[in-house]
């Protein structure tokens, strides 16, 4: 299993030389084996994403974890989807109030972007899913939701000899004493359970979040605790703070770990960064 980060960054996107080296790019990867790819979430970062798709190359599977802006402002301008000869499947949460095709055309519509959902010359087919399991390829994918604003999913990537979890925005210390240490109710944990790679949303220090509890996002602290109770081999912290430079989050990330010693590997994401699970 291939994994690249076309985009780790939160919220919106940001440019310039403060931000090089972890990227400005909003959340987008994709995961490849034995000639199929998918795609998880639309930010920015996925304008430049690359379709290596060799065993179905007109079939293209996005799998989106929620619909705010930062993981859905990328689609308009993903050049697939104004291709005709493409097939185009999304992947999205179930909503109890209004489809995953309304929602996401409420975006894709004037006067935010000038191209109707339904103008897209693609053929394109809208997959509403919450706790669920679907196989394409080599790939087995579960979801289930998780504690954000919003409903939003986390998937776990089951390929033939690795495991991959995704969960970029997640607050599971969402509660009266913080992260439930009875792992029964604990948020997301069956996803991340014994996971190869882990790639979490570790955007604030704890000092940050204790000003930001209830926006949907985890301290690295607690995303820490969260890999360690689930048993992750490895992971990648992720969407950044739009208003963290570089150096701020070097800085953040040395702090965790002159703070703690946690038995799995870690480092903070970046943009163009490439796994090989295998």
């Amino acid at each position: 299993m291939r994994i690249k980060l076309w985009g780790v960054r939160g919220s919106i996107p940001v440019a310039g030389p403060e931000t090089e080296y972890y990227g400005g790019q909003t959340s987008c990867m994709d995961v490849c084996e034995e000639g199929y790819q998918l795609i998880f979430d639309g930010g920015s970062g996925i304008q430049k994403l690359e379709l290596n798709n060799t065993k179905t190359p007109k079939r293209i599977d996005i799998f989106l974890t929620h619909l705010h802006m930062d993981h859905i402002q990328g689609l308009g301008f993903f050049r697939p989807l104004f291709d005709p000869g493409n097939e185009v499947h999304i992947w999205g949460p179930k909503s109890s109030t209004h489809t995953l095709h309304a929602r996401l055309g409420r975006y894709l519509s004037p006067p935010l972007f000038p191209v109707l959902l339904r103008d897209l010359p693609c053929k394109l087919t809208f997959h509403e899913i919450e706790r669920s399991q679907v196989e394409i390829g080599p790939f087995t994918i579960t979801s289930n939701y998780i504690i954000h604003p919003g409903p939003t999913l986390a998937y776990r990537i089951e390929g033939k000899r690795s495991v991959l979890t995704y969960i970029p925005d997640h607050e599971p210390a969402l509660g009266k004493n913080g992260i439930i240490d009875d792992v029964r109710w604990l948020s997301g944990f069956e996803l991340a359970r014994d996971t190869d790679l882990l790639l979490h949303d570790g955007q604030y220090s704890s000092e940050e979040y204790i000003m930001r509890k209830g926006w949907g996002h985890s301290s690295i602290v607690d995303a820490g605790k969260f890999a360690q109770m689930t048993n992750v081999k490895k992971v990648l912290f992720t969407h950044h703070d739009p208003y963290s430079t570089d150096n701020q989050l070097h800085k953040l990330f040395e702090n965790f770990l002159n703070s703690n010693s946690y038995k799995y590997e870690c480092e903070m994401a970046r943009e163009g960064m490439v796994i090989d699970l295998d």
